[in-house]
């Protein structure tokens, strides 16, 4: 049953005198328009506090603060405060300003150090105004140079220590199993931090294949140190993704197709059955592998009908040597640096690198580095060598 409400006149309740009056707060609308102001307002405190150009504008304010201090210390005191101290700010300056912030400081502290060469005329001296100027005008043109590359900061220089060494990490040879082992040393022209020769190494868990690519980029040292990075990791990734005879096309192809003015490199691919012995050897204008064999104690070359650099013919044709490692011997892979020298024949290079391996190998007196050593190769080019022992 349900009951209609009384009809009539409805009734308002009127706040009697005196009696607190009920406020009512912004509608709806009132309050997201301040959520929105707050968070607008928040992005424009946050914001610039925490950019770049921001992080920027208070270093470069707090170093003008020690140059300022410097200054004052030289004027005050200038026993115990001498006038070089303001290169220590520009050197702070050079490690953490960008370049539009590091010719600020450096005019900031030209303009000090001129004031006070103006203040005491009788101490005025040309000569340290002119070294503090140099030290500016060095400082801006590095930062600017390192700004040109892209880096920023005394960090960046981690991100070419982390370069070099992911190229050295994409020649590490994985572990093998018992019997057999991998010996190898790269050395760049003038002990540079990159070389031109690197190293690619894949053997898959549970795979009886061992694959080895010995590389030999156009170039030495830092010339080619960008190419080498840029090919091992391309190398690395086609390196056991593809079936062994067709590594080098696959190879050949990228390194065309990357369009370098000086873009070729000789190249040496040995893979080798770690159940059997079995191995292959195919070379791209690189110098052939050497065999020890340590039965007949007879070192040869291996000879194999080499194809041309990679990076140079369109639809090269590389030959295969097919051989067996019997236990104990050693397949030797090298680059030109360690046979090549101006004026004489590669073949007597070769030569004498064989007699170094001979004595060194074949005597378990040493290993890679030895041999490197006992060759006196010159320094002028980069070197790489890799013994691959069976037991």
């Amino acid at each position: 049953m349900t009951v209609a409400a009384p009809s009539g006149p409805r009734r308002t309740r009127q706040a009697r005198p005196g009696s607190p009056r009920t406020v009512r707060g912004p509608g709806p609308r009132a309050r997201g328009a301040a959520r929105s102001a707050r968070r607008a307002l928040r992005r424009v405190v946050r914001g610039p506090r925490n950019s770049p150009r921001a992080r920027q504008i208070s270093t470069t304010l707090v170093l003008a603060a020690l140059a300022v201090l410097a200054a004052l210390g030289i004027a005050l005191l200038p026993a115990w405060v001498p006038s070089s101290v303001v290169l220590l700010v520009l050197l702070m300056g050079v490690f953490v300003l960008r370049a539009w912030a590091m010719t600020t400081l450096g005019v900031v502290v030209l303009g000090l150090v001129l004031t006070l060469e103006l203040l005491d005329e009788e101490a005025f001296s040309p000569a340290r105004y002119a070294v503090i100027l140099l030290a500016v005008v060095l400082g801006v043109a590095f930062v600017r140079s390192r700004e040109r590359l892209g880096l920023q900061g005394a960090t960046s220089d981690l991100m070419l220590v982390d370069l070099r060494d992911r190229l050295v990490a994409h020649g590490r040879i994985p572990d093998l199993p018992e019997g057999w082992g991998v010996d190898s040393v790269v050395r760049s022209a003038y002990a540079e931090a990159f070389s031109g020769d690197f190293v690619v190494a894949s053997h898959a868990p549970g795979s009886p294949l061992l694959e080895i690519v010995l590389v030999d980029v156009s170039g030495k040292g830092q010339e080619a140190g960008v190419r080498s990075l840029l090919l091992s990791g391309a190398f690395g990734g086609l390196l056991g993704a593809m079936p062994r005879d067709a590594f080098l096309p696959a190879a050949n192809r990228y390194l065309l197709a990357q369009r370098w003015p000086e873009g070729f490199a000789t190249a040496i691919h040995l893979a080798v059955r770690l159940d059997t012995g079995q191995f292959w050897v195919s070379t791209a204008g690189h110098p052939p592998a050497v065999h020890l064999h340590a039965g007949s104690g007879v070192i040869e070359t291996v000879e194999t009908p080499g194809g041309p650099a990679l990076g140079v013919v369109v639809a090269p044709v590389f030959a295969v040597h097919e051989g067996v490692i019997q236990p104990g011997d050693t397949l030797m892979l090298y680059t030109d640096g360690l046979v090549e020298s101006p004026g004489h024949d590669v073949e007597l290079g070769i030569d004498r690198l064989m007699g170094e391996a001979e004595r060194v190998v074949a005597t378990r007196s040493g290993g890679a580095d030895a041999v490197v050593a006992g060759v006196r190769a010159g320094e002028g080019d980069d070197r790489a060598l890799i013994l691959v022992h069976r037991t």
